[in-house]
């Protein structure tokens, strides 16, 4: 099963049209239209569209990660990045569904910094 993401609104929204374009499953917040809603609702819509979400907000993520741990509740799976320049948030991310292809995410936290030296084609 192929990764749909689904961008929050920190997550310049050009990175959704760029990764469509290529095939890949994206939206953005602005897209989805939920600007402006907490971490936990665009968490909690991320997860009930199956889409796993993209975030720079990492400390607020992963306290919502540990939290769903523990609570035992789902999520389709959690990206956390720094903020980058655009080319290189989009050759991680590439690395990331390349490796990820057919992956199940769910209830899976991963960090992008750990496709900083992956390359992608």
């Amino acid at each position: 099963m192929a990764i749909a993401l689904y961008l929050d609104e920190d997550v310049d929204p050009l990175l959704a049209q760029v990764l469509s374009d290529r095939g890949f499953d994206c939206v953005s917040a602005r897209e989805a239209r939920t600007l402006g809603r907490s971490d936990h609702e665009q968490l909690d819509f991320a997860t009930s569209h199956g889409r796993v979400i993209l975030t720079f907000n990492v400390k607020d993520f992963i306290r919502l990660a540990a939290e769903s741990a523990v609570s035992g509740r789902h999520h389709a799976g959690i990206i956390v990045s720094d903020h980058l320049p655009f080319r290189e948030l989009l050759r991680r991310v590439l690395a990331l569904l390349q490796r990820h292809a057919n992956a199940d995410l769910a209830n899976r936290l991963l960090w992008l910094q750990d496709y900083k030296d992956v390359g992608a084609s």
